[in-house]
């Protein structure tokens, strides 16, 4: 009966030593995985660190990169800009100059042919000056009248006689063959016109020969 029952306390410390090794045992264990746990958060947090640091490095790079290429390209679009401006600058100076030389080939041309037409209206002013007074009859008018219409179509193209008797000696219209005495007219004064002159626009197709009082 005493052996049962010390049999029966040997038990239960055997039992009592054995779950406080157990309880040791898993209290060790718990710590070990807490602390585990722990260090695995402070690894996580470190790499996420890294890795953010990684990112933003990164993006400097690609950003830099942008940024080099948008300048580039801005570059490029200032350069076309500039040459697209010199380029239309030059062909509005070729279109201007362009123009020009027409209009001037265009004067050259239509002064060469009034020069070739003035003597014939020199030669039928001469034909109608040497037609005495009596025989100014009906065909004497008709050939005024033609003179009169040549000399109006001639001014709606620009030409124009000369101005002579009675102004003033002007060597950029006029073309002073002999010098005259005259009661008339003062000193430097044109006194008789020789030859009509003509001007086309602006410039002088042919000057007047004149006689200019001494």
């Amino acid at each position: 009966m005493q052996e049962n029952l010390n049999e029966e306390v040997m038990q239960e410390e055997t039992e009592e030593v054995t779950a406080e090794e157990t309880c040791e045992n898993c209290q060790e264990d718990a710590d070990e995985t807490e602390a585990c746990a722990c260090e695995g958060e402070e690894v996580v947090e470190e790499a996420s660190e890294e890795t953010s640091e990684e990112e933003k490095e990164g993006k400097g790079f690609f950003g830099k990169k942008k940024d080099k290429k948008v300048a580039a390209l801005e570059e490029k679009v200032a350069e076309l800009e500039d040459r697209t401006k010199r380029q239309m600058a030059e062909f509005e100076n070729f279109r201007k100059r362009t123009e020009k030389e027409k209009s001037q080939m265009f004067e050259t041309g239509a002064k060469s042919v009034v020069e070739k037409i003035l003597p014939v209206i020199d030669n039928f002013e001469r034909g109608l000056a040497s037609i005495e007074p009596d025989n100014k009859d009906s065909f004497y008018e008709g050939m005024c009248m033609i003179h009169k219409q040549m000399l109006s179509e001639l001014e709606k193209i620009g030409v124009t006689p000369i101005e002579a008797i009675g102004k003033e000696f002007d060597p950029n219209f006029h073309n002073a063959v002999m010098q005259v005495e005259s009661d008339e007219f003062e000193s430097g004064v044109i006194a008789q016109e020789l030859q009509k002159g003509y001007m086309y626009r602006e410039s002088v197709v042919r000057y007047s020969m004149v006689a200019v009082v001494s």
